[in-house]
């Protein structure tokens, strides 16, 4: 899997939630990635793949329903075999894509919330 490419500020916030992340999802231990890297985690087989430091979604817009998990919002989006939810409003977006294996996909969200939220601050608003 390839690792995002994100800016400085964005690849160190999620080097901080690399380290915070747990070591189960869905109930599925957590596994190498190839190649290894800070942006990149994966638990189970099939994987569920989590992407730190990815773009904004191009379907993502102001009126996209959105699901709140734990104070941390995440645009999902459903995949051939899956979901990828994406989270929205932080600093980095993370994005996670769970196999239909999993279902249901979401709870996979509740896993990280804390992680996410402890880690990747939201964007502040300037006046």
């Amino acid at each position: 899997m390839a690792p995002p490419q994100p800016d400085p500020a964005a690849a160190t916030t999620c080097a901080d939630l690399a380290e915070q992340l747990p070591t189960q999802v869905a109930a599925q231990d957590s596994r190498t990635t190839t190649p290894e890297s800070a942006l990149t985690s994966a638990w189970g087989d099939p994987a569920i793949i989590l992407r730190c430091g990815v773009a904004v979604p191009a379907a993502l817009t102001a009126t996209s329903q959105l699901i709140t998990v734990n104070g941390v919002d995440w645009f999902p989006q459903e995949l051939t075999a899956g979901y990828r939810f994406t989270t929205t409003g932080r600093v980095a977006n993370v994005e996670l894509s769970v196999p239909d294996d999993y279902a249901p996909e979401a709870e996979a969200l509740v896993d990280l919330a804390q992680a996410v939220s402890d880690t990747v601050p939201l964007i502040s608003a300037t006046p």
